[in-house]
């Protein structure tokens, strides 16, 4: 008699596992793991999985240069499963937490990973060969892929690259797999977290000095001048000096070796550092499945500085567009591309600058200027009996008595309220209700109040709700209108729960996948679980995310 089969499911298969009496949330678990349990036989399963996290990528990029990608984006953009409707759908849209969600599979608010400023840097590891911060995922809660795999096969090799520390570290989470990143002395480093030495490939690619190669070297566009749209005549960018091309490096190789971020070639040198890996490390060779994570941070660095409607963008698109090609060329040549299945998302989007009026709806953007609120709270609560030195503001973050301001959100120091016989709820709605009163600001919530909203149709609660559980590290959250800046300096900028910031690609690449597009809404949570059904492995814990079955073919 055939078997019986509901939703793919082979019911013989169900009593094999009977039979080895697992249990029921074991069996739950592993039928979320396998959404075609009864074809997985058939199917061949990848031996590399290659995550592309482009920083500052907006999905509209891929649409705005579509006939000009003919390198690496535009194959996976025009041969991938693309979901239209993609976000990273949490609050603080940095990239730090943005990193700590692609292959966890869980909001900021379960990682633990909740801005920049509390992400990577841990002063009790130091760098190797490199100076420059500490580094390590000690703040991370919680599992990855890469611990999933490595539960399946412990044969699973992994190596994760970036040229930003938080941007290589929390994608895989605590595990103590090859990490590096790119370090100011033009060096690939790691942290004392990883290990006391760099590997022996590791330090052959260092010794080439590559980055010093570039001094002097001019950026020039791509492609022909009538290929671009944009004009390059806007002061506002790169803070009014040198926003016109070319852009030249420092003749001195040790300056252009600091400065190489900020230039396109950055993301070359992070892709030949992990095809150098994926040779000494062997990765994709199988039987297991591998894992490479790559995190390419130039275009929020030429974002932030020109726009996400210059020139520079445009033709940063199109040059990562060409290294990608090359990357992928490269790979498919040592691997069978049936053997691999390509991801690519973004941390988060970027917001067009409040003057520039090209591609998105931002006529009447402004900088909301908080200054004076909190410079008028914190003189209030310094006469109330709360120490401090007044307000000040260092790093895009406001510091006063008692209090912090950073991203919109507001944290009280409570003993320090306590002492001074301050009721904390009676200073918030204070607070609230002078916020509110500020140009440009859409709205002021206390995450207490959010849980109560309808979190389906209200994605600003939502994705604050994605962000803090309570309100010890918020006990306000202060919401922009869309397209709006906080007055912090005049780079582009990012970070808000909007749209704008929080849109994002989400795109799966490989044999493995159903090619098409598809405009049902996505998070990147659901990646790290679609990634799992793909390759056969079971999450070890409780998933925000969910399997986008669309994309598997």
């Amino acid at each position: 008699m055939r078997p019986r089969s509901v939703n793919n499911i082979n019911f013989n298969t169900v009593i094999t596992i009977r039979r080895f009496a697992l249990s029921l949330p074991a069996l739950l678990a592993w039928l979320v793991a396998y959404p075609a349990a009864g074809q997985a036989n058939n199917e061949r399963t990848p031996k590399l999985v290659v995550f592309i996290t482009v920083d500052a990528m907006r999905p509209d990029y891929l649409t705005r240069f579509a006939q000009q990608l003919t390198g690496g984006l535009g194959r996976l953009y025009n041969g991938g499963a693309v979901f239209t409707n993609g976000f990273q759908d949490h609050a603080i849209t940095e990239t730090a937490p943005g990193h700590s969600v692609i292959m966890s599979g869980r909001y900021p608010v379960h990682t633990g990973i909740s801005a920049n400023t509390a992400g990577v840097n841990d002063t009790t590891v130091s760098l190797i060969d490199a100076p420059g911060l500490g580094a390590s995922p000690f703040r991370f809660r919680g599992t990855t892929l890469t611990d999933w795999l490595i539960a399946k096969d412990p044969r699973t090799r992994i190596l994760s690259v970036s040229r930003k520390d938080r941007a290589a570290i929390l994608p895989i989470g605590r595990s103590k797999q090859p990490v590096f990143w790119y370090a100011s002395n033009g060096l690939f480093t790691t942290s004392t977290y990883y290990g006391s030495t760099l590997p022996e490939w590791v330090r052959a690619f260092n010794a080439r000095k590559l980055p010093a190669s570039y001094a002097g070297k001019a950026w020039n566009l791509l492609l022909p001048d009538s290929a671009y749209s944009e004009p390059d005549s806007v002061p506002i960018e790169s803070g009014g000096n040198g926003f016109t091309f070319p852009h030249l490096e420092s003749n001195s190789p040790d300056t252009a070796t600091r400065l190489l971020s900020e230039f396109p070639w950055m993301d070359e040198l992070t892709l030949d550092f992990a095809m150098a890996g994926v040779n000494a490390l062997n990765l994709g060779a199988g039987p297991q499945t591998d894992l490479l994570s790559i995190s390419l941070s130039t275009t929020d660095a030429v974002g932030h500085r020109y726009g996400p409607d210059s020139r520079e963008v445009h033709d940063q698109i199109l040059r990562l567009d060409r290294a990608l090609g090359v990357f992928l060329d490269s790979l498919y040549r040592v691997r069978n591309p049936r053997d691999i299945v390509v991801a690519l998302t973004a941390d988060h989007g970027l917001t067009p600058y409040p003057e520039i009026h090209a591609h998105d709806p931002n006529a009447g953007a402004i900088r909301v200027n908080p200054r004076p609120l909190l410079r008028d709270l914190s003189n209030s609560l310094s006469a109330a009996g709360v120490p401090g030195y007044g307000l000040n503001f260092v790093a895009g973050a406001y510091t006063g008595n008692g209090f912090s301001f950073d991203g919109g959100v507001l944290e009280l120091d409570r003993a320090a309220l306590s002492k001074a016989r301050i009721n904390r709820d009676s200073l918030v709605r204070a607070v609230r209700a002078a916020f509110l009163k500020v140009p440009g600001v859409a709205r002021a919530d206390r995450i207490s109040e959010l849980a109560e909203r309808d979190t389906v149709n209200d994605r600003i609660a939502r994705r604050w709700l994605h962000m803090f559980s309570d309100e010890d590290k918020a006990a306000l959250v202060v919401t922009l209108s869309p397209y709006n800046y906080w007055l912090s300096g005049y780079i582009a900028q990012h970070g808000s729960p909007n749209d704008i910031d929080a849109h994002v690609p989400i795109i799966f690449y490989g044999t493995s996948v159903k090619p098409g597009r598809y405009d049902e809404f996505a998070g990147v949570v659901d990646m790290a679980p679609t990634l799992a059904a793909i390759v056969h492995v079971t999450p070890q814990e409780k998933l925000d995310g969910h399997v986008l079955q669309n994309a598997i073919k």
